[in-house]
């Protein structure tokens, strides 16, 4: 058992609490502060004086009040009944919380992260005398109707099984016994504990070459994100960050979803809390809570609590990793995050960097980023699983100049800039095609090109180069007019509209537009490529091209996508035969007069 260290407070600064007589304790140990212990972690050491980072309301707290170092890194419980919880920074459950002491939480609560009374079915995998090592399973147990959880060895931990059995347990009773390497007999439960500072170890990382499919046709067919990428997005108020991410975390392929309200509006999480349950997962058919944790730290929360809120999420995503499984961490907003960087930083009287945000802002960043990957997982039965981390930035007044923006720009593979413009004009997702870019597309390339279409990667690229022939054609515009385009610039621009409000636009409140899977957005960009290339050619042979534009069938190729994922296919071919009716019969006409 670790060894209680007392201090006594010399000076309270907000979350920051400084105690001397604190020689022998470490850095990260948690600490408990004051009469009502309250939670802290230890910051920083100066010969024995420690800086404490206080998770609470530090209101009451004086000069000469005790704290006590619990010696112990802060740590998150990792077992059956993690999914469908919803937890604030530090892993307390919430829910557990409301029902025991009602919706003030209450100073120096301590409530077990994992019901401590539910009982759950284990089945065991290995048997007495079986050598084990860090990563093994045990057995496992089935966690709602999703996710079959994986009791695993310890990563440090490895030994002989002296004795283990299925049964029904809880998450502290002995479920058998491990002889350690060192001759000691320990016992063996449901749960096991990791400090969130410490990234959870693997084998080896493996360059991704599988994109996460999200069901937004601007991200998955023009800015894909690989499982176990990394990516950010970017933008001011009002532009749609949280609802982006809401999608994300409701459609995308992965097995687990951690999302973590990090220092945003409590509404938001209450949207996801009010949404996700009444949700069907497109995959499974069942609730989409029942693959979903989630962390919230919101704005009315302690601020020093949102630095712990980032980390607990990737220990939790880390934890179903090597299981196996594909998980998404998905932070909202990393910008206030760094915030209560920012703010620590200045209690401490740290030298500021720029804006005042400390000089360590890009390493603690790339520290979280970094925790992302697909690797093979530690453990005899050669595994593999991911952590794709996704977070959102709130540069203040959009200004992506800003240090927290730049700094993640730097780390991650995937820039998704949010556009006030295009909000302003109800264009959603408000993703800016020509700053925004990935660099997972050539190495998914293969995969796209195997799975979903051949010709998948050729159509992105021309769809890509008409927005960008817009983007110089609009310039042209302003300073002339449209009637001093040709006919098939003028093509172009039409074209290029169909583009944006036809396949880049997307509700996600309609039923049929909120999701689209890879091969219905194939055969869209197909049509909408087979309307430019025979209009295209109609002009060629001298139709006007105001009438093509004027053309009834425009409006059909809109609304096709309104078709379902079982009768598409005939919607998108009678459309493009009218296409072809209409211009044979434009041409027609133009052969006539």
């Amino acid at each position: 058992m670790s060894k209680m260290i007392e201090g006594k407070i010399v000076k309270v600064s907000g979350p920051l609490v400084i105690a001397e007589g604190m020689r022998e304790a470490n850095m990260f140990d948690v600490v408990r502060v004051g009469d009502g212990k309250l939670i802290g972690e230890i910051i920083e050491m100066h010969g024995d004086r420690a800086s404490i980072q206080v998770y609470e309301d530090t209101a009451g707290i004086g000069r000469g009040d005790r704290v006590y170092s619990t010696g112990a890194p802060l740590s998150v419980e990792l077992g059956p009944g993690i999914i469908s919880n919803i937890y604030d920074g530090i892993q307390r459950p919430l829910e557990t919380i409301f029902s025991l002491y009602g919706p003030n939480i209450k100073r120096g609560i301590d409530v077990p992260a994992l019901d401590r009374e539910k009982v759950w079915r284990f089945d065991a995998l290995v048997k007495a005398g079986d050598q084990v090592s860090g990563g093994d399973i045990y057995g496992t147990v089935q966690e709602g109707d999703i996710i079959l959880h994986k009791i695993m060895v310890p990563p440090k931990m490895s030994g002989t099984i002296v004795s283990i059995q299925s049964g029904d347990y809880n998450v502290t009773q002995p479920i058998g016994q491990l002889k350690t390497a060192g001759g000691e007999v320990v016992d063996i439960t449901l749960m096991q504990k990791w400090p969130v500072r410490m990234a959870r170890p693997y084998k080896e990382k493996i360059p991704p070459n599988t994109p996460m499919v999200t069901g937004q046709r601007t991200i998955d067919a023009l800015f894909p994100i690989a499982k176990g990428g990394t990516a950010c997005i970017p933008g001011p108020f009002g532009s749609g960050k949280t609802v982006t991410q809401h999608q994300l975390a409701k459609w995308s392929d992965v097995d687990l979803v951690v999302y973590v309200g990090c220092g945003e509006r409590g509404n938001e999480m209450t949207d996801v809390l009010r949404e996700f349950p009444e949700l069907t997962d497109p995959r499974t058919g069942k609730s989409l809570m029942q693959r979903t944790v989630l962390i919230a730290n919101t704005s009315d929360m302690p601020v020093a609590a949102r630095e712990a809120s980032i980390y607990t999420g990737i220990t939790i995503a880390e934890y179903f990793r090597d299981m196996g499984y594909s998980v998404a961490v998905i932070a909202d907003s990393t910008s206030r995050w760094a915030e209560a960087l920012r703010e620590m930083s200045g209690r401490l009287e740290e030298m500021p960097g720029e804006e005042g945000y400390p000089a360590y802002l890009t390493s603690r960043l790339a520290q979280f980023y970094e925790r992302a990957g697909w690797v093979k997982c530690i453990g005899s039965d050669g595994r593999e699983g991911a952590v794709s981390a996704i977070g959102a930035v709130s540069p203040q007044g959009g200004d992506i100049s800003e240090p927290v923006t730049q700094a993640t720009l730097r780390i991650v593979k995937v820039f998704w800039g949010l556009d006030s413009a295009l909000a302003y004009r109800r264009h959603f997702p408000a993703i800016n095609w020509l700053n925004s870019y990935s660099l997972y597309r050539e190495r998914l390339a293969p995969w796209f090109a195997e799975n979903v279409a051949a010709d998948w990667n050729e159509k992105v690229a021309e769809m890509m180069t008409i927005l960008q022939e817009e983007s110089s054609l609009d310039e042209i515009v302003k300073l002339v007019g449209v009637d001093a385009l040709s006919p098939a610039d003028r093509l172009t621009l039409e074209i290029a509209r169909s583009v944006r409000e036809d396949f880049l636009q997307q509700d996600s409140f309609s039923e049929y537009d909120s999701y689209m899977e890879q091969k219905k957005m194939s055969a869209t960009m197909d049509l909408i490529l087979s309307f430019y290339h025979k209009a295209q050619s109609a002009i060629e042979k001298g139709a006007d091209i105001e009438k093509i534009a004027e053309l009834p069938v425009r409006e059909r190729i809109s609304r096709a996508k309104e078709a379902g994922s079982d009768s598409y296919q005939a919607v998108y071919a009678e459309v493009d035969n009218e296409i072809d009716r209409q211009l044979a019969a434009l041409l027609a006409e133009e052969e006539t007069v």
